[in-house]
């Protein structure tokens, strides 16, 4: 046990040297017994902001999961209504929450814009995860249950919500960090007093290094505390919910249904739901901009021309480190799978700091990047890797584990090298994965970039969402985010048509 302990006792030591020497950036990653020390000093702040950073994303978190796991059901039980929702999925799943949020602290009051963030950033991964866990159940016991009488009602009670609940946990797992992002993005774009946010945003005009690393290692703990308790609780619950023994048999696919005017209410249902939101809520027609108005205002008013020069320049800035960013983080999570499977060991020791990027809220990581490595590109590329290759190397290194082995065997048979095995088979039996982390990572990168541009570069579309709020260019604001949700959409449906492609080759 300590032998293991040894390499986070080195970095400890490391980072505490660092720090007093001022060796990175004069001083800018502080010693952390500074950052304990400036903690103690200020911790009479922290209580209430933590508090309302707490209470937005504990509610966001149940209202978010709750919509997530009854659509789940629906899109399980009636199939059609999952192929209905798939675009309204595919752009919630995409959206960029800092595209959003100054839209929803223009319309919303109170803490109400905070808990519906924390609520969106939380509702694709569960109803993915609730889709596969019901999807994925034992055909065996639901023949028993219709044995005896029981009907699709009584095989989702009895079999499929009950097989389905560590999938389930497993995705408030991952919901719970985006839950607390979603609340401190929030707070920090859309004022208010209290918040991890708003105390994060007073404090960067400061030159206090240690004051920001407080308050960001504050938000990861927070975050990696909610993950850490769903993933106990879902590994305790996983042995009451494992089947016994191995099923021979997949679970019958439903039939899908529909036809093209199911695609055109999949397509429609987003913007009939962005309309009839403002007309429920009754926003003024100053702030609040419905799909005509935006399409208008960037191809039929006076100042069209303006507007479009304005949005090219900003997508010019934003693409292609955006590009850039995932290629590289996509290749740092591919490299990084490949070593984990050739040395174990390398791995095990690196994940837990990767962790930690992770958990910590891009808003509070960003100013941190910023003192380190200033407000060039370095800091959007780093930014952007650091929030893609994790999602990415998760996914990738769970294709490469789940080879069969008897696939593996041959190679082994004639002498393979572990690395000729993996070249000749795993990699290509776990191509599938490649392209669900491709997909994943995709409005990942576009968020990131977005937020070093908002509070580091000044460039590209983050920044021209800033400038937009100073101008209360309310039409500038709605087509930033309308924009950046199509990018992400279209990059996903990019991903999707080519592992269609590659598929249909091998298959």
């Amino acid at each position: 046990m300590a032998f293991k302990l040894l390499p986070y006792l080195v970095l400890l030591i490391l980072w505490e040297v660092a720090g007093r020497l001022d060796w990175v950036a004069g001083g800018a990653m502080p010693a952390l017994s500074e950052i304990i020390a400036r903690f103690w000093v200020d911790r009479a702040d922290y209580p209430r902001h933590v508090l309302a950073t707490l209470q937005a994303s504990g509610a966001g978190f149940v209202i978010g999961n709750t919509i997530a796991v009854l659509a789940g059901v629906l899109f399980v039980l009636l199939p059609v209504t999952g192929r209905m929702a798939r675009g309204l999925n595919i752009a919630i799943f995409t959206l960029p929450p800092i595209a959003i949020a100054p839209i929803l602290a223009l319309t919303l009051e109170g803490m109400t814009p905070r808990i519906v963030l924390a609520a969106l950033g939380v509702y694709f991964v569960t109803m993915q995860a609730t889709v596969t866990g019901l999807s994925q159940y034992d055909s065996r016991s639901a023949d028993l249950v219709r044995a005896y009488g029981g009907g699709g009602r009584a095989v989702m009670r009895f079999v499929q919500v009950r097989g389905a609940v560590p999938a389930i946990l497993s995705g408030f797992r991952v919901a719970a960090p985006n839950a607390v992002l979603g609340a401190i993005l929030a707070e920090f774009g859309g004022g208010g007093r209290w918040g991890l946010g708003a105390y994060l945003l007073g404090s960067l005009g400061r030159g206090e290094p240690d004051r920001l690393w407080g308050i960001g290692l504050t938000a990861t703990l927070i975050a990696g505390l909610s993950y850490a308790l769903f993933a106990a609780l879902s590994a305790r619950m996983l042995g009451a919910s494992r089947a016994l023994t191995l099923n021979p048999a997949a679970p019958p696919m439903p039939a899908l249904g529909g036809g093209v005017w199911v695609g055109i209410v999949s397509l429609l249902l987003p913007f009939a739901l962005w309309w009839g939101m403002l007309v429920a809520l009754d926003v003024p027609s100053m702030i609040g901009k419905t799909p005509v108005d935006v399409f208008a205002y960037l191809f039929m008013s006076e100042g069209s021309a303006a507007a479009q020069v304005k949005l090219l320049t900003a997508l010019g800035e934003t693409l292609p480190i955006t590009a850039l960013g995932l290629i590289a983080g996509l290749a740092f999570a591919f490299g990084l799978a490949v070593t984990s499977q050739l040395a174990p060991s390398f791995t095990r020791a690196f994940l837990p700091v990767a962790l930690v990027t992770q958990t910590m809220p891009l808003v509070a990581l960003t100013p941190l990047l910023v003192l380190i490595l200033g407000r060039g590109s370095a800091v959007t590329l780093w930014i952007t890797i650091s929030v893609t290759f994790f999602p990415a190397y998760v996914m990738i290194t769970q294709g490469l584990s789940q080879v069969p082995r008897s696939v593996l065997e041959l190679p082994r048979a004639y002498g393979a090298t572990a690395w000729r095995e993996l070249r000749l088979v795993a990699i290509p039996a776990s191509l599938p994965w490649v392209f669900a982390a491709i997909r994943t990572t995709v409005p990942r990168a576009l968020l990131g970039v977005m937020i070093a541009e908002w509070l580091a570069t000044g460039r590209g579309l983050g920044n021209l969402m800033n400038q937009s709020r100073g101008h209360m260019d309310f039409s500038m604001i709605w087509t930033v985010a309308v924009v950046s949700v199509l990018l992400s959409v279209a990059f996903y449906q990019i991903a999707q048509i080519a592992e269609d492609r590659v598929a249909c080759r091998n298959g």
